[in-house]
């Protein structure tokens, strides 16, 4: 589920790739309010109805807010 420059998810316009692995795509983002530079990761459509999947995409998602002090699952 490659994203093209551009895209936009909600808030944020996705300029470009950063990385992908087992359990995702990762963006370079911009939240367009903001002004601001995130990442964000994307689960894969065929691990997206896998419970225990998403529950360790969330742990994942929580973790690294703890360590950057901002958490925004939209």
């Amino acid at each position: 589920m490659a994203l093209p420059p551009g895209t936009r998810l909600g808030p944020h316009e996705i300029p470009t790739p950063l990385g992908a692995g087992g359990m995702g795509e990762v963006y370079r983002a911009m939240v367009m309010r903001l002004d601001r530079t995130v990442a964000i990761k994307i689960l894969p459509q065929h691990l997206s109805n896998d419970a225990v999947r998403k529950q360790r995409f969330a742990r994942e998602a929580k973790t690294i807010s703890k360590q950057l002090g901002t958490l925004d699952l939209n």
